[in-house]
């Protein structure tokens, strides 16, 4: 599958180079684009890093000034927009514009066209932050998804690319779910679908990415130093997995307080957990940059557990333990896990974690168990929240500093 890709790859070169196309490189580039236009990781890997971490000390300020932003949204609200739609939407942009490319064969998003999809991405921040007008702050800031999902549709058809028709429908997904919250703020949509179905769509990116590239990396890193145990191939168990955690996602968009709804995300979770296990995470504790993906996989079946825990004991478990566990430990953990690889891949580096790179893990996590910890404790709340925001912001920081050269210069 790989020589056949490679090969359809030169020729689609070729008949670029035939055609008398000189304004792209060997590697489909605009040439006189400058580096970080080059792919799209590039400046939405940045663009995210800089957005999570400014956010989450903005959010932070508003939760203890008490004070409010000019755009459509309440602080909570803001904060939980900025969020998935915000930094989840970047990293998402960025992994599919790089991805896509190798999926389908053909060139990639690069040069001015990724530089107007990238300022539509800015607009929304803006307009989500600034502009008081719910409806013109809406159709600024869905903008970015719907042309994403636009521009992800056409190369998968383009190139038949159908596998992956899953990922562009989830893609869909998130542009509507974004509309819908925006609906919410405006009050013309009752209730709370918006962020359960985008925080759906996150989970199942997770489940279903994660599922290929998390045992694909760990079985090549093992077949290297000639382990003879590897992680299972894809089998009835990955689908059983697969399909009750869509199943149990589903039930929560539409029905989260039901107990039947409670009952399945835990089954759900507990799969996720014996699917994991099958991979032999444990065996690359000292390859830090793979170890990561495993352990993000983990948090995201510990957050079904607890979204399911929190329905069927809801005194026990409080609901923002088991969303934060998704959101400030899976999400993040597992996209700050492709980032960091996909950035140093992808640039001709040494796919390894040097001290920077462990840091970034260690802080977002610790930052995470805080946030999760935090709802337990009604003294300490407060004080564990801030705690885990600076802590989780950090590891961002981090990460731009550690990566501004990386995603801004030339290949090596």
């Amino acid at each position: 599958m790989v020589r056949a890709r490679l090969s359809e790859d030169r020729s689609v070169l070729r008949r670029m180079i035939r055609a008398g196309d000189r304004s792209r490189d060997g590697r489909g580039r605009v040439r006189n684009a400058p580096p970080v236009l080059h792919y799209g990781f590039r400046p939405f890997f940045l663009l995210s890093g800089i957005h999570a971490a400014t956010t989450i000390g903005l959010w932070l300020w508003l939760f203890s000034t008490g004070r409010t932003l000019p755009g459509p949204f309440p602080p909570v609200s803001w904060h939980a927009h900025e969020m998935l739609f915000g930094y989840l939407a970047a990293t998402i942009a960025g992994f599919a514009l790089t991805a896509i490319p190798n999926w389908t064969g053909r060139l990639p998003l690069s040069g001015l066209p990724l530089a107007g999809l990238a300022f539509l991405w800015l607009a929304g921040r803006a307009a989500t932050a600034f502009v008081p007008d719910p409806l013109l702050a809406a159709i600024v800031d869905t903008a970015f998804l719907v042309v994403l999902s636009a521009a992800v549709w056409r190369e998968i058809a383009a190139g038949r690319n159908w596998r992956n028709a899953p990922v562009a429908a989830m893609l869909t997904l998130l542009a509507l779910a974004n509309g819908l919250h925006h609906a919410q703020a405006a009050e013309r949509v009752p209730g709370d679908w918006a962020t359960r179905l985008a925080l759906s769509i996150a989970a199942m990116l997770i489940a279903l990415i994660g599922g290929r590239i998390v045992p694909s990396f760990t079985r090549n890193w093992l077949a290297k130093r000639q382990e003879k145990t590897l992680p299972a191939p894809f089998g009835p168990l990955d689908k059983a997995t697969l399909a009750a955690t869509a199943f149990s996602l589903m039930a929560w968009i539409i029905a989260p307080t039901r107990h039947l709804t409670g009952a399945c995300l835990v089954l759900a979770g507990a799969l996720l957990l014996v699917r994991l296990g099958r991979w032999h995470g444990w065996k690359t504790a000292r390859e830090a940059i793979l170890a990561i993906l495993h352990l993000g996989y983990a948090w995201l079946a510990a957050a079904l557990i607890l979204l399911g825990a929190g329905i069927l004991l809801p005194e026990t478990v409080p609901a923002s333990a088991a969303i934060h566990t998704l959101t400030a430990g899976a999400i993040a953990t597992m996209t700050l896990a492709v980032m960091t690889r996909a950035s140093l891949g992808h640039t001709g580096r040494t796919i390894a974690a040097d001290g920077w790179i462990v840091t970034i893990y260690l802080l977002v996590n610790f930052g995470a168990v805080l946030r999760v910890l935090s709802p337990f404790s009604t003294q300490a709340y407060e004080g564990l929240l801030a705690a885990g925001g600076i802590f989780w912001g950090s590891a961002f920081v981090i990460f731009v500093l550690r990566f501004w050269k990386v995603l801004t210069g030339p290949r090596l």
